[in-house]
């Protein structure tokens, strides 16, 4: 319900003229293509890519995220997950988002942040935010270094490849993972204990994966990505909130 005060100050504005049109919000849009894909805020976009599975999967999407409605499939544990619907900035297989800076070589990189908001539910998943980069702009197809940040882990899955230690990236502690998928490599960081929401600096977990030898600073990061990887179940799993910002 509108207040008094803002009840009199719109008739006082309509009566002088000077109130502006406002711009209705943005609609949810949902997606239950195999590969469909939406832009929110003219900056991010949302995939549903449902790419390990014929099972139904939709998502429903926000002017700040996106939320599995619709989740249908089951996989092996020991194997692949069903997809990983997600948002992300930069370029995905060709897709770009718009007005971004990516691909942006690593030596170049100033300043690289992200903020995210995740909301859980039952199943077999995890919430993963992948970055990823190449030694060259690549804007399509698979590229070389794949980074994994596990902000949540349910059920008896586990990254790519074998534990190679524990670090400190952020301010937080990590199990460090370390393999290969056959078609990239993979640096797992796995917390130990869910985080729901978090801001902080994508530029230090690529000087850690630098500092181990995976990359060098004439490699490009091409995209920054936020969502989940359903084994099974997983209907209600959101990304409440997400944000990147990339400048060099």
């Amino acid at each position: 319900m509108l207040s008094t005060l803002r009840v009199l100050a719109l008739a006082g504005l309509l009566a002088a003229g000077t109130i502006a049109a406002v711009a209705p919000a943005q609609a949810d849009t949902t997606i239950c293509e195999q590969y469909g894909s939406t832009t929110i805020g003219g900056r991010y976009v949302v995939q549903n890519n449902r790419w390990g599975s014929s099972a139904a999967q939709c998502i429903n999407v926000t002017s700040t995220g996106f939320q599995i409605t619709t989740q249908q499939g089951s996989a092996p544990t020991n194997g692949a997950p069903l997809s990983y619907p997600s948002v992300f900035l930069g370029c995905h297989y060709g897709n770009c988002s718009p007005g971004s800076s990516l691909p942006m070589q690593v030596s170049r990189i100033r300043s690289a942040t992200s903020s995210i908001d995740y909301r859980y539910t039952g199943g077999t998943y995890n919430a993963s935010y992948d970055i990823w980069l190449d030694p060259t702009p690549k804007t399509n197809g698979v590229n070389q270094m794949e980074i994994m940040i596990w902000f949540n882990r349910q059920g008896p899955i586990q990254p790519i490849g074998s534990a190679v230690g524990t670090t400190s990236v952020g301010g937080r502690t990590w199990e460090v993972w370390r393999g290969s998928n056959g078609a990239n490599n993979v640096i797992s960081y796995v917390a130990p204990s869910a985080i729901s929401s978090w801001s902080f600096s994508v530029r230090d977990f690529i000087n850690d994966v630098r500092a181990r030898g995976a990359i060098t600073d004439s490699w490009y990061l091409t995209s920054i990505q936020a969502g989940f990887e359903p084994w099974n179940g997983g209907t209600g799993l959101a990304v409440g909130n997400f944000s990147a910002s990339v400048s060099g």
